[in-house]
């Protein structure tokens, strides 16, 4: 009875998306309409599909898990991060520059705007190399948590449920494109807020309430420490801020989060998007690691793998009926993620690589048909390759999928954030920050293949321990360490030719000189910055 239950709901949720796919079907016949809406998407449909894309299965099954399980209750932690710099840092700083300035350029996605930005197709070839190659097995990561979570409910093959969600995803993005998946995401954005607070509160009342929780949590040691796990920083201080660090800056960086601002109204809708992106993550971010702060109450050991003890909290507390808003939750975070992430594969290949690289000729007609085909192609990828990896366990696939974010973030961010604001940003600096992302990301994977045979004095050094030990000590580092290289390379480099970047930042001339004066002067120190107010406040929103 329960199982007929489960598969009602999720075909009547299947039919609703494919149902908005074939609504928005008019809104997807030009290129600007299928990639970013026509660039007139609302800020609350816009705030939701930031947040959807943000927050995954991954984040809710396996993240809240792992995490919650190695930092207890301060776990909490990373969802505050992703809610204030992760969404609300990030829309202040990023939203209206991003919106602006890919406009004046005609940029569709971010290696297009890099392109066009340092006036070098090369590098937006470089862009698009690699969002392919980092990209898809990222996307492929969203399937991770499904295989618990379905075999609880239903008892029916992982790679069943993997193709299922595949071809409902791929018919609704193919039907109707970006302005499909907002709608989409605007309706699986309601169902992960309500069901995130419904879940938490059943599951505390399965332990006798908040306080008995949290007094029953206390008893865990971790370290010889008693109570670590309800302590305000948790037992380890220095994971807690990498994954911090790396899951909220790292944001900034990725092609389908900031792909988000160039589709929105207008300047004027980056506010309300703001604060409605934020709400939501400190409440579906925050809530899923909140949860999965009390793991250790339901599960003895984690030696099943991280992605048990969500699933096995859940079958403890929850009635059927909370079992099924569970599958319509994980399933619709998973599929809108995966939605994002192929709309921006797909597009950066047609437009950036192949257009890019020698097809300069390509008719609307003949951009479309690629772009609908890699959609399909890219979404067939990541489910194949989810579901060899279930099945044969390779531990390469395994550590692709962790250091993808890092890579991608790593190479990314630093050039993409200065470019915006910072005249003298080089391409130069573009460039080594690239190679540097994807060089620190491919040597932090063949060190974590090889582990097993690597010398004990190297395993118990400060770099293995602190840097190499994780993937999440590799991005968040790589990531940071752009930041010196950018404007350290754009000082020793040829700038870029000054007329033209005048009329690109003539909207934030007051702002950009301030900004501008204020990294020279830190940079050419002992000179003291002689940096301005600027005198329009509406510069700096």
């Amino acid at each position: 009875m329960e199982v007929i239950l489960y598969i009602g709901i999720l075909l009547v949720y299947f039919a609703v998306m494919i149902l908005i796919g074939v609504k928005n079907s008019r809104s997807s016949k030009s290129v600007q309409g299928f990639v970013l809406g026509g660039r007139t998407v609302g800020p609350w449909l816009t705030a939701f599909a930031y947040g959807t894309s943000y927050f995954s299965a991954v984040i809710f099954i396996g993240y809240a898990g792992q995490f919650g399980w190695n930092f207890g209750i301060a776990a909490t932690w990373i969802g505050i991060g992703n809610a204030v710099l992760g969404s609300l840092l990030a829309w202040a700083v990023l939203g209206r520059r991003t919106r602006v300035m890919t406009q004046q350029l005609d940029s569709a996605t971010m290696p297009d705007y890099f392109g066009k930005r340092f006036s070098d197709g090369k590098l937006k070839i470089a862009a698009s190399v690699i969002i392919f190659l980092f990209l898809i097995p990222y996307t492929a990561s969203l399937y991770k948590g499904l295989g618990s979570l379905f075999a609880m409910a239903f008892d029916i093959p992982y790679w069943v449920c993997i193709l299922i969600m595949a071809a409902v995803t791929a018919v609704y993005v193919l039907v109707g494109g970006y302005m499909a998946t907002v709608w989409n995401d605007f309706i699986q954005g309601i169902i992960m807020l309500f069901g995130i607070v419904v879940i938490v509160a059943a599951v505390l009342a399965s332990q006798g309430g908040f306080m008995q929780a949290i007094a029953d949590l206390s008893q865990f040691s971790a370290n010889g420490q008693q109570g670590a796990y309800t302590s305000f920083f948790g037992p380890d201080l220095y994971g807690l801020i990498m994954v911090v660090i790396l899951t909220s800056l790292g944001t900034w960086g990725l092609p389908q989060m900031v792909q988000k601002f160039y589709a929105i109204k207008s300047e004027h809708s980056i506010k309300t998007g703001m604060i409605v992106s934020t709400v939501f993550a400190l409440v579906v971010a925050g809530g899923c690691y909140f949860l999965g702060g009390f793991g250790r109450l339901f599960v003895a050991d984690a030696s099943a793998g991280f992605d048990t003890i969500i699933p096995a909290m859940l079958k403890e507390s929850l009635p059927a009926i909370l079992i099924a808003l569970v599958l319509i939750l994980v399933v619709s975070a998973s599929m809108s993620t995966l939605s994002s992430l192929v709309m921006s594969s797909s597009s950066t290949i047609t437009l950036d690589l192949i257009k890019g690289a020698g097809k300069k000729d390509l008719s609307h007609r003949s951009q479309m048909i690629l772009i609908r085909t890699f959609v399909a192609v890219f979404i067939a990828i990541s489910a194949v390759i989810a579901i060899v990896y279930d099945a044969f366990k390779l531990s390469f696939i395994a550590q692709m999928m962790g250091v993808s974010w890092g890579a991608l973030a790593g190479s990314f961010l630093a050039p993409y954030l200065f470019s915006l604001y910072w005249k003298k940003t080089t391409k130069a600096s573009c460039w080594v920050c690239f190679a540097f992302g994807v060089a620190t990301s491919l040597a932090a994977l063949v060190i974590s293949l090889s582990a097993g045979s690597l010398p004990q004095s190297f395993i118990d050094s400060f770099v293995y321990k602190y840097i190499f030990g994780s993937s999440i000590y590799v991005g968040t580092w790589t990531m940071l360490i752009g930041f010196l290289i950018v404007p350290v390379v754009s000082l020793f480099t040829k700038k870029p030719e000054e007329k033209r970047l005048q009329e690109l930042f003539r909207p934030f001339t007051q702002l950009n000189d301030a900004v501008e004066t204020a990294v020279e002067g830190y940079l050419t120190k002992p000179h003291e910055s002689t940096a301005q107010r600027p005198e329009n406040s509406e510069d700096l929103q």
